[in-house]
């Protein structure tokens, strides 16, 4: 494994970071406008208060197993060909 065949995991967390921050982004503009009801603002602000769960907990998780996967394929790769490519 080369550092080029991070790129597309790499890509992929940097890609859900930023949709769900322009998630969590509309779902605020939408909840401060006015002529919403009081319904629709409570789900509005649902939604953010669990997209904002996501990037906050869940996404640090899956790039610590992103970063252990990666390790640990390094190491059995190492092992098991005797270091030789």
């Amino acid at each position: 494994m080369n550092v080029g065949e991070l790129y597309g995991f790499v890509l992929i967390i940097v890609l859900v970071a930023v949709l769900v921050g322009v998630g969590v982004l509309i779902l605020d503009k939408m909840a401060a406008t006015t002529g919403i009801t009081t319904t629709a603002g409570a789900s509005l602000n649902s939604g953010r208060d669990a997209l904002t769960t996501i990037n906050t907990q869940w996404l640090s998780i899956v790039v610590l197993i992103g970063i252990a996967a990666i390790i640990i394929r390094l190491l059995v790769g190492s092992f098991s060909m005797g270091g030789r490519r």
